[in-house]
């Protein structure tokens, strides 16, 4: 089938941007979208450098998201938002009531009350308002989700998710340029460093492989290396709808850990189990004790993990940017479907939302309030 190209302006993404050459190879990949303008850097001779490079004529690359609204109105159908996080309020909110659609790196932004306002100002404009939430656009991620719902291992019952990093296991606050690290700016990356960076994840995770909300925390965040400003740890106990229980450990603090994630659901007949590490296999194992292991490619897989593999068996792997680009084109999707009057979330339902984004931002702020009372349990206010 063949599709009219979206137009899209990508907000941040220059160097020394691990993530905004992700974001543009991912839009790029399926052809759903091509990109007409943007705002690179906040630094405009940065921007101008880096959009040239992009392929952008002059006259569409702007200083900041208020000159490209207003030059390009009426040429943009989208926006994507690779920028530090205490932008992303004011960026898709701008976007979004000019019309547009978006699509944000998480978190949705650093604040729980304005991660709502967002999500309900995307639903009362008709707006797609989509979260790269990657780990939903792995193949087997999907197959994961789609057999915990068919009830292959039984009634939930328990839910582990482990996402660990090696990034803050040195002292990097006394490198060269560390004041230049936005992260390590707490008023810049928002209440609690690792909850927002790779909390958020781990939470999106456990609850789209699980298909239930967590609604309540026991929490224990802080920083493993001493006189740290910014929180690199936690540790959290959660009960989620229905009963299950469950428990993350989120740390980027861990020597040697290269994104080392993983998630089990348990349900009474047996668990799946996937790991970042062997991102093309889920792994299911029984009560009875027979094991089977699915791999990405294969005839047995979910009709939802096949229609996000791009490569035949034979063992050649699949990874980020393609996950990237399978929420891409689910956004793409999502929003042709508003264009048909029909609903985004049928059309992408296995698309990060809006209300997705809202739901880690209630995680944060329910985690960071137990562990301020010594892992007193805490519930997760429903949006």
């Amino acid at each position: 089938m063949t599709h009219a190209k979206l137009r899209l302006a990508m907000i941040g993404g220059a160097a020394p941007s691990m993530i905004g050459p992700v974001h543009r190879i991912a839009a790029l990949m399926d052809g759903r979208f091509e990109i007409v303008a943007g705002v690179p850097s906040s630094d405009p001779a940065k921007g101008r450098i880096a959009g040239a490079e992009w392929g952008l004529a002059a006259a569409h690359i702007h200083p900041d998201i208020g000159a490209l609204l207003a030059a390009e109105a009426g040429r943009l159908d989208a926006v994507a938002i690779c920028t530090p996080n205490d932008s992303h309020y004011a960026y898709v909110k701008a976007a979004l009531e000019a019309g547009l659609h978006a699509i944000v790196d998480k978190p949705l932004c650093n604040d729980a009350a304005q991660g709502q306002e967002l999500a309900e100002l995307a639903r009362a404009r008709g707006s797609v308002l989509a979260l790269t939430h990657a780990y939903a656009g792995y193949p087997m991620v999907r197959d994961a989700r789609t057999r915990v719902a068919r009830g292959e291992i039984g009634e939930l019952r328990m839910v582990l998710v482990e996402y660990l990093g090696a990034g803050l296991a040195r002292k990097v606050e006394e490198d060269t340029g560390a004041a230049r690290r936005w992260r390590l700016d707490r008023a810049r990356s928002g209440p609690s460093l690792v909850l927002g960076d790779i909390g958020t994840h781990a939470h999106h995770l456990a609850c789209f492989v699980a298909g239930r909300r967590m609604v309540e925390i026991s929490a224990e965040v802080g920083a493993l290396m001493p006189g740290r400003a910014v929180h690199d740890y936690a540790q959290i106990r959660f009960r989620m709808e229905g009963g299950a229980r469950g428990a993350m450990t989120v740390c980027q603090g861990a020597a040697g850990a290269e994104n080392d994630i993983l998630v089990r659901v348990y349900g009474s007949l047996g668990h799946v189990e996937w790991r970042h590490a062997d991102h093309n296999h889920l792994k299911l194992a029984f009560l009875d004790g027979e094991t089977r292991i699915y791999g990405r490619g294969q005839p047995n897989v979910t009709p939802e993990a096949a229609r996000a593999t791009r490569i035949a068996r034979g063992g050649h792997p699949e990874g980020l940017h393609e996950a990237f680009a399978n929420l891409y084109s689910d956004f793409a999707a999502a929003i042709e479907a508003t264009r048909k009057g029909t609903s985004a979330a049928s059309a992408s339902p296995d698309l990060p939302m809006g209300d997705d984004g809202a739901d880690g931002l209630r995680f944060v702020a329910a985690a960071l309030s137990s562990s301020s009372r010594q892992g007193q349990l805490v519930a997760i206010r429903s949006g």
